[in-house]
């Protein structure tokens, strides 16, 4: 597995020790995973995915491949994301792989952010290479430690009660549970080999003035919404970004994002990969066990994976 370290991968790894799989951790260093709970359960091999040989020895002798590598943190992450793709492809088609899982996002209708585009053409070279490939395109993932969620509420409890909200947010989304997610991973893996796309995203369908509403609510909070006409996104995400104190970059692939509506347009997920009679986790119930403090274990064995980490950044 490529990016055990990071929020969905180490959420993952119990569930796939739970579900009986063998877990080679890839991690830029051989220390990397000795922060969290199941590090004695897995194997770690070095991991740098800018380096050839190392993909290789990742990738060797394994079945298959969840790929959770995306370089949101530097300005040319749309170049390494493709070169990291193209070398991940053949590397597990020199090992023999039977299949990868990549984990993307929602790909909506009209212009798409740079941070999409970006998601698609990863897509594209994944599935055109020669192994099987499932591409999870994932929704707003909800659950705490999540970046999209944590923007969220950083928004929410810091704002003043009046929260100017741009009139262009009020887009729909159909958000994810995190527990949904890395159900549809552990899935992925357990059916026959794949070669497609498919959407990922819970029940319920709400603007992202709703979502904030909701939260506020859920969180005890009061807030008044101020729709505020003309506000270009560069001055958005600079301002979501200093006072959620999180990196710009990433702030305004998200905030860009909100432009689109980032619903579902297929539900095959629900065919193809969901267990029979797998409900998805409703918004507000995912959101109100994120704010719990029991799901501080969450990576461990029996803890709440819509919970809070240690391993989590601060």
């Amino acid at each position: 597995m490529t990016g055990a370290t990071g929020y969905v991968g180490s959420r993952l790894v119990p569930e796939l020790l739970e579900e009986g799989h063998t877990v080679v951790a890839a991690s830029r260093s051989l220390s990397g995973t000795q922060d969290y709970p199941w590090n004695h359960e897995v194997e770690t091999r070095e991991f740098d995915i800018q380096d050839d040989a190392q993909v290789d020895s990742a990738v060797a002798g394994m079945d298959a491949v969840v790929y959770l590598v995306h370089s949101m943190k530097s300005e040319d992450f749309a170049r390494r994301d493709r070169e990291a793709a193209e070398r991940m492809a053949a590397a597990c088609q020199r090992a023999g792989v039977s299949r990868i899982v990549y984990l993307s996002g929602l790909v909506p209708d009209g212009e798409l952010s740079e941070h999409l585009r970006s998601r698609q053409e990863v897509e594209h070279i994944l599935l055109s290479a020669a192994v099987p490939t499932v591409v999870l395109r994932a929704s707003m993932v909800i659950g705490a430690g999540s970046t999209s969620y944590e923007m969220l509420r950083r928004l929410s409890e810091r704002v003043p009660l009046i929260t100017p909200v741009p009139i262009w947010m009020r887009t729909r989304i159909q958000p994810v549970a995190i527990e949904d997610v890395v159900h549809l991973v552990t899935r992925a893996l357990r059916v026959e080999p794949l070669n497609d796309h498919f959407d990922v995203g819970g029940d319920d369908v709400l603007t992202y003035t709703e979502l904030l509403k909701t939260f506020a609510d859920i969180a005890g909070l009061r807030r008044t919404q101020l729709l505020v006409p003309g506000l270009p996104l560069w001055v958005v995400a600079t301002t979501c970004s200093l006072i959620a104190q999180m990196p710009r970059i990433e702030v305004n692939a998200l905030v860009e994002s909100l432009r689109n509506d980032m619903v579902c347009q297929d539900d095959t997920v629900r065919e193809k990969l969901l267990e029979d009679g797998y409900k998805y986790l409703p918004v507000g119930e995912a959101i109100r066990r994120a704010l719990e403090l029991s799901g501080a274990a969450s990576t461990s064995h029996g803890g709440d994976v819509q919970g809070a980490a240690p391993t989590d950044p601060s």
